[in-house]
């Protein structure tokens, strides 16, 4: 007698994010609807939903699954990491230009950053120190850079997102001062940063304090749409960096703002 393949954590994770795709594009659907989309039982899909909803991703309600409206939520660090790798690979190319030996540079726990270790390998950047609350930066930095002194700042850990909030991290910032700080959003709209959780919002805006100067990094994906907490604006930063396919009005009004906008092509990257 034969079964079905017990799925990997790997098929879970994709099928939970198809499912957060799927309501997103809706607005809402009937749980059991999604059951039958997916091909799983009632009780899987119940279980997939409880976790999406833990991580602040949609709303479960009684025998639906909604979407927050005009806001974007941040997704677990294993569904981002892997997602328009080309782009933020060119961004990251283009920021290691800016990047000198010897500088002390704050890193946030954005997934659009993990490239970057591997632009300032290229670019033969041996001696610097970067300091970050993301596990994954930290991974990222010691294996393609192991000369790189890497200091990580602990708190609260985030295991969806790889990473630490809390006081013990921004009072650890409020005693560093860095060259640079660079740092994502999870969405931006007519210039202005928003993001899903207010712990995360305080990490970046002590970041940017204990920094001369700080560089923004937004893929196109992040653009058009909100999230609970607002932040600041790309001209709080020296220079935001994009890539080709952001809508022209959305960088129409952050030049409104007078920020500095550099737009990148993925394919000009290497």
């Amino acid at each position: 007698m034969t079964g079905k393949t017990r799925p990997t954590q790997a098929d879970v994770d994709q099928r939970r994010q198809a499912v957060l795709n799927s309501v997103a594009e809706e607005g809402e659907i009937r749980i059991a609807d999604l059951a039958t989309r997916f091909e799983v039982s009632l009780m899987t899909m119940h279980r997939d939903l409880d976790v999406l909803a833990e991580r602040h991703m949609l709303r479960k309600e009684r025998g639906r699954a909604v979407a927050y409206p005009a806001l974007t939520m941040e997704t677990a660090t294993r569904f981002r990491e892997d997602a328009n790798l080309a782009e933020k690979r060119a961004m990251c190319d283009a920021v290691a230009s800016h990047i000198e030996a010897g500088s002390t540079v704050l890193i946030d726990d954005s997934s659009t950053l993990y490239p970057l270790a591997g632009s300032l390998a290229r670019k033969g950047v041996e001696r610097l120190t970067v300091i970050t609350n993301s596990i994954g930066v930290a991974q990222h930095v010691t294996r393609e850079l192991p000369r790189v002194e890497v200091t990580l700042l602990g708190g609260r850990f985030h295991g969806e997102f790889n990473s630490c909030t809390g006081p013990e991290v921004t009072r650890a910032l409020g005693r560093l001062h860095a060259d640079l700080a660079l740092m994502s959003a999870t969405t931006i709209l007519q210039g202005r940063l928003y993001h899903p959780l207010r712990e995360f919002v305080e990490v970046k805006e002590s970041m940017m304090e204990s920094a001369e100067h700080a560089m923004l990094l937004v893929d196109h994906t992040k653009f058009g749409k909100t999230a609970t907490f607002q932040y600041g604006t790309a001209a709080d930063y020296l220079t935001t960096f994009i890539d080709a396919a952001v809508p022209e009005e959305e960088i129409a009004a952050m030049r409104e703002l007078r920020a500095d906008v550099h737009i990148v092509s993925p394919d000009a990257a290497r």
